[in-house]
């Protein structure tokens, strides 16, 4: 089968595509023929070097495809269309996942739109209501509006707890999208001082949750956006991992909740759990298109290395897919 692997850590021409044997199903798990996957920073980070938990060679982390092959007992079936988080492999022709983090595909989704869901849609949901506590009406700062976890956790946000959404992103167009998917005040980052921006829309009290892609750079401004008590995630270190100066008595004083996470090497039974609960509250909007994937841009297969640079550039709003030709 085709796959993407990475030669050496490095830039996207280190991505090469080669013929590689399939991978072989084990006890409960599924072979999925891969119609569809979808780029991530978790892909780019990997590709570069900078992470120690891939054991996978081949990349990818989520793929939306057609099942082939069951292995034990399974509500799943040879030719069932599904979608989910993969350890890895998504960058290929066929892919095994475990059956538990499969997700049936609403039939008014093609595979490129499911393959939208899985990573980012699973993070929003985490970082929302498992981590962030989201509640009715409470207000939420998205930063990176228009990526693709941005974009699910607007859409979430407001569906689920009619939150009052607030959201960063670097120009008109991505904000005017932001919009559309629900968002309630919109922050050009590059413009405006958000947290300044942030204390006006709130009354000067601050939003009670922030999901943070950003980190080191954007540590004091953060702090000054969230209100007493309030809750935030850090889901990304787009601007940085390392802050010189850091007065912890800032915390303690306004009794903040500070959270990191990522999804990738968490164990397969939290993203069994995961899935289970948001395939069960979330799956029924797809269905009825109260909710919808965002895709960006799609390329082939062997394109990859297009593709990861278009990502690298923050030239998306929303997910950028690649599709697997048989």
């Amino acid at each position: 089968m085709k796959a993407i692997i990475v030669k050496k850590p490095g830039g996207p021409e280190q991505l090469e595509l080669v013929e590689v044997a399939s991978p072989q199903p084990k006890e409960k798990e599924l072979l999925i023929r891969v119609h569809a996957t979808a780029v991530n920073r978790t892909d780019i980070i990997t590709r570069e070097g900078k992470v120690g938990y891939a054991e996978n060679p081949i990349l990818g982390v989520e793929i939306a495809g057609t099942v082939v092959e069951v292995n034990g007992d399974s509500s799943f079936s040879v030719g069932d269309r599904v979608m989910g988080l993969v350890n890895g492999g998504g960058y290929a022709g066929f892919a095994v996942m475990p059956a538990d983090r499969a997700m049936k595909i609403p039939d008014s989704l093609s595979f490129a739109e499911a393959a939208a869901i899985p990573e980012v849609f699973l993070t929003a949901y985490q970082t929302l209501f498992w981590l962030g506590k989201l509640q009715n009406q409470e207000t939420v700062l998205i930063h990176a509006g228009a990526s693709g976890v941005g974009t699910a956790a607007i859409q979430l946000a407001k569906k689920l707890c009619n939150a009052r959404v607030i959201v960063t992103a670097g120009s008109k167009s991505k904000l005017d999208f932001c919009r559309e998917l629900g968002a309630d005040v919109l922050i050009n980052y590059k413009e405006q001082s958000f947290d300044e921006e942030v204390l006006k829309a709130t009354n000067g009290k601050g939003v009670d949750l922030i999901l943070d892609f950003i980190g080191a750079d954007y540590w004091e401004k953060n702090l000054a956006s969230i209100k007493n008590e309030g809750r935030w995630v850090l889901i990304g270190i787009l601007g940085g991992s390392e802050i010189e100066k850091v007065n912890l008595f800032n915390l303690m004083s306004k009794c903040i909740q500070l959270t990191g996470t990522l999804l990738t090497p968490r164990s397969d039974e939290y993203k069994a759990l995961l899935t289970k609960e948001f395939a069960e509250n979330v799956i029924p909007y797809f269905e009825q298109k109260n909710i919808v994937p965002v895709t960006d841009t799609t390329f082939p297969l062997e394109k990859v290395g297009k593709a990861h640079l278009h990502m690298e550039e923050n030239r998306n709003i929303g997910k950028i897919i690649l599709e697997i030709e048989g």
